[in-house]
């Protein structure tokens, strides 16, 4: 066009850069539902209970509203760091008064999806004659059925009566402290599987003096100092001060089996005496054989923590598989779930095509039969239901493989002739079988001829929702009578056993407790040289990418 002029391309690829805000999930009115605002990152609501004046805060977690998560990457997995418990588990604290974790336990580990996220219960009991409060951390997957239990990931002690800081850390680096050279230490973390990212990775500088680690952690998000004013003690930053136990020399188990991924498991003692550090100096000492003690200030030497001791323990992939939940993922798995009895629809005209009414049995209402759906079409009637029946029978022969494609051919001619016809857009096809698709693990399909033509119909319906009904019934006589109820569901599969009905539905694959064994056996494991490897529908887009990855 006019005025068009010629502009030069830079010769680097395109930089991209984001502009929207990242607002985080907003809380909503919560005042309204009558909850208390948390006030805390990981914890959206506190509710109290009235009858024994313990507490509940909820709260969500997911990758996608708290990216910073995606940096401890444990074995593959990314998981909330166990410091992310004892900072929850301070919050708590602060609701009720309290102002010393005494003991806290962690029992499972918490991993999080790569999509979606993770509900979160913290609960706090009544007080006892001490003011002491016992504290239990659950959480579920907020995509899994309701019937997935919680899983309980830290049970603890809050107490009260803790002591002013008598640590001083304004000297520093401490006299007669020997520098450690650091380097090489998140590449070998990394060995082991923990895979830190840059916000985890705060260890700058360190010094070792009589037995004792002393740290330098400034973390850093993409090259600006970490904001820590919103939490109590950021878990990344005191997370980052555990990495000290990483030079060796201070427990005498981690240096022991040094080739394995240590995580925290056992705190006890642990005081916060100032809130919303970013930056911190840290003392290590041993407080025992399988234990340390830290003592924690700001960059000016203010206390800003205090642990009296911690435990690590070693973690394996198998655990971190096992505890992501009951169920799998990603693998689903056909279901039958039976529907409450119903009340049957006394309105509405039935017809059968293609049979008397008396093959199906006892229907408990009038149904006009008609040799085929052409005759029905040239009588003029619209009935509500078209029942056709798809019924094995000895004349179908021994072979079975003929029968099926017959029968799927002849389900194709009905179906298209059906569609075809706009007089029936309002009226619903009931396709029947009998025995033609099993409900249960153990159940056998009887009617191997007519199994296929649900396949067939089932992407029909897909095509053409509302139109087509499966149902398949067994030979106890009450199925028969079930079927106005069973239609009254408006369910588009159904399968109808000894008068209950049953809708169709995906559901996800529970997971064994042993099958985290058995994955950790086959880990690695490769397919053999000389073996076959069967591929379905290998000439599709996928199917030739998985054969050529073989």
């Amino acid at each position: 066009g006019r005025g068009a002029a010629r502009v030069e391309l830079p010769t680097y690829a395109f930089q991209k850069e984001r502009y929207w805000l990242d607002a985080g999930v907003s809380a909503g009115d919560m005042a309204s539902a009558g909850l208390e605002l948390a006030g805390h990152p990981l914890l959206g609501a506190a509710v109290e209970l009235p009858d024994s004046g313990g507490f509940v805060f909820t709260g969500r977690l997911a990758v996608s509203t708290q990216p910073w998560l995606a940096d401890h990457l444990v074995l593959g997995s990314v998981l909330l760091p166990g410091t992310a418990f004892v900072e929850l588990a301070i919050r708590a604290g602060d609701q009720v008064g309290c102002d010393l974790l005494d003991e806290l336990t962690l029992e499972a580990p918490l991993v999080l999806p790569e999509r979606g996220g993770v509900q979160l219960r913290l609960t706090l009991g009544a007080a006892d004659g001490s003011g002491s409060r016992a504290l239990s951390l659950h959480s579920r997957r907020e995509d899994v059925p309701a019937e997935e239990p919680w899983i309980r990931h830290a049970t603890g002690l809050l107490a009260s009566g803790a002591q002013q800081p008598a640590f001083d850390l304004g000297e520093w680096p401490p006299a007669g402290a020997e520098q450690v050279d650091i380097d090489g230490l998140y590449e070998g973390a990394a060995g082991v599987g923990l895979d830190y990212g840059p916000v985890f990775q705060g260890l700058r500088r360190a010094w070792r003096r009589d037995g004792e680690v002393f740290a330098e952690i400034r973390p850093a998000v993409d090259g600006r100092a970490l904001d820590g004013t919103p939490f109590g003690l950021h878990p990344a930053l005191l997370d980052a001060a555990l990495h000290g136990v990483g030079l060796g020399g201070l427990v005498r188990d981690a240096d022991q089996d040094a080739g394995r991924a240590r995580l925290p498991f056992s705190w006890g003692g642990v005081r916060l005496h100032a809130a919303g550090a970013s930056a911190l100096r840290v003392r290590l000492a041993p407080a025992g054989s399988d234990s340390v003690s830290l003592e924690l200030a700001d960059e000016t030497g203010r206390a800003v923590a205090s642990v009296d001791s911690l435990v690590l323990r070693a973690v394996s992939a198998g655990q971190l598989r096992s505890a992501q939940g009951a169920f799998h993922e990603s693998l689903f798995r056909p279901e039958w779930v039976a529907l409450p009895a119903g009340a049957a629809s006394e309105g509405g005209r039935w017809a059968l095509l293609g049979a008397d009414a008396e093959v199906l049995g006892d229907l408990g209402r009038n149904v006009e039969a008609y040799p085929d759906l052409a005759a029905l079409a040239a009588s003029g009637d619209v009935p509500d239901v078209v029942l056709v029946p798809r019924l094995a029978s000895a004349a179908q022969g021994t072979d079975t493989a003929a029968a099926a494609r017959t029968a799927v051919r002849e389900a194709l001619e009905l179906v298209q002739s059906w569609l075809a016809e706009d007089r029936f857009t309002d009226a619903q096809l009931v396709v029947l079988t009998r025995g033609a698709v099993a409900t249960a693990a153990d159940a056998d399909v009887t009617d191997l001829v007519h199994a296929p033509v649900w396949g067939l119909l089932r992407s029909a319906q897909g095509e053409n929702p509302g139109r087509i009904v499966l149902v398949d019934l067994d030979g106890d006589g009450g199925s028969a009578r079930a079927l106005p109820a069973a239609l009254a569901s408006s369910e588009p599969q159904l399968a109808v056993r000894q008068g209950t009905s049953h809708a169709f539905r995906l559901a996800r694959v529970p997971a064994r407790p042993e099958e985290a064994a058995e994955a950790a056996e086959v880990e690695g494991a490769v397919f053999g040289p000389s073996g076959t490897v069967l591929i379905t529908g290998g000439t599709g887009a996928l199917g030739a990418l998985v054969a050529r990855h073989l």
